[in-house]
């Protein structure tokens, strides 16, 4: 048990995912009561760790619950926009000792075969690309929220940098996700890879490993005011790690022209300033302040060896489901995503969000509001 650790409560927010299931378990090791919110319900089988059901993202109420506990650390997993961020960092740094802030490598701009380090530029400050700029695109996102950190004037804050990580349920191949290759993979299909991608230098890092880095910066004052890129050093080629695949899961891919693969595959800004990047991470700074050497980390081929097997070993209904579809072509599962959202009102929300930004619409959302107040009111009126 850490020494400083004892009785300390750490609260993970949006913490299920694939960094922070090895997380929790690994802070609980070091002695700190683990909380972690999620949209579904869990039931904790360790001891230290509770599951706290609720969006954290989207219920203010809830959030508001939670940070009015003041937690001695929080390590936020949560994806904000912009905006979203502006609106909530400060009650972040007002409602806890230590804010542990999950950003990305991808704010790094190209540095070709030289490593990247803490102080690397990122694309957010070098770029010259207006249309790209005037996005909010996740690279650009992350780099503004460290922006927004670093201005406030408190350091009671970490940003923390992860490379790609896999983990238990989380796999990536190129710009695609676990669900768009693996189910192929196991089907015997080949799966659409962009040519001019192949040998471009990727770093992939097992989450377990990133879970000891991110464990050893909680509370640490050290960390306090600091940035660091959370990942192993070891790189591969794209080509390397398709190997990898093949080996464990039998993937055969199709090479394609980069254009063909973004049509099919969309992510156009994540092809351009990330994956037709060379990826080489300098991760020094994080093995010194953790105690961890590279020799301790996992290889690729054993790490990835492990999670796939568990994967597949012991399929959760919603893996079952990933590769019974695995077949299926991308405009088949586009039109299954869209016919569920719209059945689910996902769609219409997004569309109404969105619209709500418009001063113009916002306006006369208000408005018609306001008419529909006056008439309950004076409906209860007439009913007294």
């Amino acid at each position: 048990m850490e020494p400083n650790a004892s009785k300390k409560r750490v609260l993970l927010l949006g913490g299920t995912g694939a960094i922070g299931t090895y997380l929790a378990p690994e802070l609980a090791s070091r002695g700190f009561d683990v909380y972690v919110t999620s949209r579904s319900a869990h039931e904790s089988t360790e001891a230290g760790i509770t599951y706290l059901k609720g969006d954290a993202r989207a219920d203010n109420a809830f959030l508001d619950a939670q940070l009015s506990l003041h937690y001695d650390a929080i390590v936020d997993f949560l994806i904000y926009n912009t905006g979203a961020f502006q609106n909530r960092y400060g009650r972040f740094l007002d409602s806890t000792d230590h804010y542990l802030f999950l950003s990305s490598y991808r704010v790094f701009a190209n540095a070709g075969l030289t490593p990247l380090t803490e102080e690397s530029p990122r694309l957010l400050d070098t770029i010259d690309d207006p249309e790209y700029l005037a996005t909010d695109e996740y690279a650009l996102t992350k780099a503004r929220q460290e922006n927004l950190l670093r201005g406030d004037g408190r350091k009671n804050f970490t940003i923390i940098r992860p490379a790609i990580t896999y983990s238990k349920e989380r796999f990536q191949l190129g710009t695609m996700e676990a669900k768009e290759f693996i189910g192929k993979a196991v089907s015997n299909k080949p799966v659409l890879f962009a040519r001019e991608m192949l040998d471009k230098q990727t770093t992939m890092s097992w989450a377990g490993d990133v879970a000891k880095m991110i464990a050893a910066l909680v509370l640490n004052e050290a960390a306090f005011g600091e940035t660091y890129v959370v990942s192993t050093s070891e790189h591969h080629s794209w080509r390397e790690v398709i190997e990898v695949y093949h080996e464990r899961i039998g993937l055969k891919i199709k090479p394609v022209p980069l254009r063909k693969y973004q049509n099919a595959i969309g992510r156009p800004w994540q092809i351009k300033y990330d994956r037709m990047f060379d990826r080489i991470v300098d991760n020094s700074k994080i093995l010194a302040i953790s105690g961890l050497d590279q020799s301790d980390l996992m290889p690729l081929s054993e790490g990835l060896s492990k999670e796939l097997e568990q994967f597949l070993g012991n399929p959760s209904e919603q893996t079952k489901e990933l590769i019974r579809r695995g077949g299926d072509s991308a405009l088949k599962t586009h039109l299954r995503n869209a016919a569920r959202y719209c059945k689910e009102g996902v769609l219409l929300r997004a569309i109404q969000n969105r619209l709500y930004r418009i001063p113009a619409y916002k306006k006369l959302v208000q408005k018609r509001k306001k008419k529909q107040a006056e008439k309950a009111a004076q409906k209860r009126e007439t009913d007294r």
